[in-house]
């Protein structure tokens, strides 16, 4: 028996096991370019947990190019299959043996919870297994002896997104963009002849999926495992629910069910089930949708491609920090953090979901799932009815102003939609001021009715129109006499900086205006995501998407002609769609404000493209924020590029423009404009009643959500530059950079 050659620290293997997820490429890269970033050595294992078993050319050594152009890829690029071998002791006594002949001694497993379970059921008969093989004379035992226990972290490739320990798992982002996308295009159909879709959605034990699928797109019902219906006819009850709303001017009914929908009783309810009650008991032409395997597909979102690049990230980090042979940890996201828990105790959470929901503890079931979970399902039941609970006699109603300031951004009409719908079924008024705080000057007021906002979710722009317009000191009476004659009892402003700015001067005004003494809020929506209070504004996240699938077809262009880019991305002064943008895309270097540019920045990057041409790169990309340098511009860099490039590469620049502020909002931008909008409207009612009412802005901080007085905005605002002071995602600069580095094939 041959002695193996001694092996480095550390030895890292990645596979992707289960079913595929967008997302998982991202990861393996992340994982490939970090431990040989970290001096470790890294393979990758073809086929999952059988490659595994397999061996030979299935267990290949990577390099920094292996991984290069598939950060954009579907699917995994290193395959993925069942094994049933590995089940087996003696698949895992095969697997062993060939995971020790190749040095490995840490394992990074991409999969759902059965393949996460199988990887620590590896890791906890390690010890055995050597022995065995040891004992056996398939290793000899100078080998057996020296090889450490196995290290396994865990990350989750699951589009159910059915994980305990981790918000998101990895592909859930894009199959909600997939049902957002089919949906949509659905409803058109249905509301061109008032037809009624039932669409199939999957999730056979988390109702994820369906429910913010729901949220996404103004479906009609949702089914979903976790809360069944609670009445035995619960088809009575959804169908004259759909009746009502018909009759109440909505052409379009949309009935979205998980896979594994059923009802208390534990029966399956099928969308052909559905679509017969609907049929027989309506009377209508009633048409099914399984959008199946479609919600797997497809190039990865923007935030499956920087979440999975993190996590990828912070697994190597793991490996190399903790000691051989430790618990089995899970990598996972919570609030834009990156998150560590052991891997079993968050399997044995998420399987108690199964379990408590084949007991029929549907309430235990929704507890597990958390609170934010069960507040989205509130709020949905609220916005789907057909109409709003009447007014109870005697009530006392708030006129609450609604009004957007600033530029426009994906998700504006969704928090319309959500706030009208959420106030009116309390019972309260809202009033539209169109065109900004130039129309609260004019008095230009418009009531909204609960049909008035009918298919705004899905819908981009700002229909009541916006502008960055701050009111000047003359035109302050002119607000406060309008709020006086329309009997403005609380204003919620929808927007960026330019509407944080105005609600900041009527409340430093209240002295002089006693009328500007309401309750008064802000809700962040803005692409740059330059506002104070939240970690993340509304539209960003589909300004960020439209960054990246416009790059990922500059990329398809460049790398067939040797072509370097420099793509200008929005965000003012904020670097944020620059960076993350770029993390998403695999651009080589990123230009933003908050680091400056300087001569020798950009001499050293040039003479690093060159050079990766030199040596056979077949493209380049430069990522540049617009107010990066005001000398140093887009068209400046693209010259000297150009310049310099000479017969190596040619050189090409893209302004992207106003097409990030364009286009349907992304399924988060929507999931999120309908949290805040509940907050608000609760925040508004609340304060009405008080004595002192109070003028904040409301934000997510840590995954809570978080309000802020308005008097704090100098504080915790950059106000030269018209950006937070504080900016979590900052700390992604040095993962963009450390990855960045592009082979051949590009980044």
């Amino acid at each position: 028996m041959t002695t193996e050659i001694e092996q480095p620290a550390r030895t890292i293997a990645v596979l992707t096991s289960g079913g595929d997820a967008p997302g998982m490429n991202a990861a393996v890269r992340a994982v490939v370019r970090t431990a040989l970033e970290r001096s470790a050595r890294v393979f990758t294992i073809r086929e999952g947990f059988e490659g595994m078993v397999e061996g030979g050319d299935r267990i290949q050594a990577a390099n920094w190019d292996l991984v290069g152009g598939i950060l954009h890829m579907g699917g995994t690029a290193i395959g993925t299959a069942r094994s049933d071998r590995f089940r087996t002791r003696e698949g895992r006594l095969q697997a062993a043996e060939n995971l020790v002949r190749a040095g490995i001694d840490s394992l990074v497993v991409v999969g759902g919870d059965g393949s996460l379970t199988g990887a620590d059921m590896l890791r906890r008969e390690w010890s055995s297994l050597v022995e065995e093989l040891a004992s056996s004379g398939r290793l000899d035992e100078a080998t057996a002896h020296r090889h450490p226990p196995l290290s396994i972290v865990g990350l989750v490739g699951s589009i159910d997104n059915d994980m305990f320990g981790t918000d998101t798992t990895i592909g859930t982002d894009t199959a909600l963009h997939r049902i957002t996308e089919a949906v949509d295009a659905i409803a058109s159909t249905a509301a061109s002849h008032q037809r009624t879709f039932v669409v199939e959605v999957m999730g056979r034990h988390c109702g994820y999926l369906a429910l913010m699928g729901a949220i996404a797109t103004g479906a009609s019902w949702v089914l979903i495992p976790e809360s069944p219906p609670d009445v035995d006819d619960w088809e009575a009850t959804m169908c004259a629910r759909l009746k009502a709303g018909r009759e109440g001017g909505r052409r379009d009914s949309i009935v979205i069910v998980a896979e594994g929908a059923r009802d208390r009783h534990g029966q399956p309810i099928t969308a052909e089930h559905v679509r017969k009650a609907l049929h027989e008991r309506l009377g209508e032409d009633v048409r099914v949708t399984i959008l199946g395997h479609v919600q797997r597909g497809g190039a990865p979102s923007a935030f499956d491609r920087y979440m999975s690049t993190v996590i990828g990230h912070a697994a190597v980090e793991e490996l190399l920090s903790a000691p051989p042979g430790g618990e089995a940890q899970l990598i996972g996201m919570k609030d834009n953090r990156v998150t560590r828990q052991p891997l079993m105790e968050c399997v044995e959470q998420t399987q108690k979901v199964a379990a408590l929901v084949n007991a029929g503890d549907f309430a235990g079931a929704l507890a597990q799932r958390g609170a934010r979970f069960e507040s989205n399902l509130r709020t949905l039941r609220t916005i789907v009815r057909a109409l709003p609970h009447p007014v109870k006699p005697g009530q006392k109603r708030l006129n609450i102003a609604l009004i957007h300031s600033g530029g426009p951004a994906p998700g504006m009409n969704t928090a319309v939609r959500a706030s009208v719908r959420l106030a009116l079924d309390q019972g309260h008024r809202i009033l539209g001021v169109r065109n900004g705080f130039r129309g609260f000057v004019d008095g230009d007021f418009r009531e909204m009715a609960w049909m008035s906002v009918n298919g705004w979710a899905s819908r981009g722009g700002a229909e009541l129109g916006t502008n960055r317009r701050v009111p000047g000191d003359r035109e302050l009476y002119s607000i406060a006499r309008h709020i006086e004659s329309e009997g403005v009892g609380a204003i919620l402003m929808v927007g960026g900086w330019s509407g944080y700015q105005a609600i900041h001067k009527l409340r430093a005004e209240r002295e002089r205006f006693p009328a500007f003494d309401i309750p008064m809020i802000c809700m962040p929506a803005s692409i740059n995501n330059n506002l104070p209070g939240s970690e993340i504004s509304i539209g960003s996240d589909s300004a960020l998407n439209s960054i990246v699938q416009a790059v990922d077809k500059i990329k398809q262009s460049a790398v067939a002609s040797n072509r370097c880019f420099v793509v200008e991305v929005m965000g003012r002064r904020c670097g944020y769609l620059a960076l993350l943008g770029g993390l998403a895309t695999g651009a080589e270097r990123v230009y933003i404000h908050e680091e400056g540019v300087t001569l020798a920045d950009l001499q050293r990057d040039l003479e690093a493209m060159a050079e990766g041409f030199r040596q056979g790169k077949r493209l380049g990309l430069v990522v540049r924020a617009e107010e990066a340098n005001p000398l140093y511009t887009t068209p400046f860099m693209y010259a000297l590029f150009e310049q310099e490039g000479g017969d190596l590469f040619d050189v090409r620049q893209a302004i992207l423009g106003h097409l990030q502020q364009g286009g349907d909002p992304s399924p988060f931008d929507r999931i999120l404009a309908t949290r805040f909008a509940d907050e608000c409207v609760r925040f508004l009612v609340r304060e009405a009643e008080s004595s002192a009412p109070d003028a904040v802005f409301i934000g997510v901080q840590e995954g809570k959500v978080a309000v802020t007085a308005i008097e704090d905005l100098p504080r915790q605002m950059d106000m030269k530059n018209e950006r937070p002071r504080d900016q979590w995602w900052r700390a992604l600069a040095p993962i963009a950079r450390l990855l960045a580095q592009p082979g051949p094939s590009g980044g």
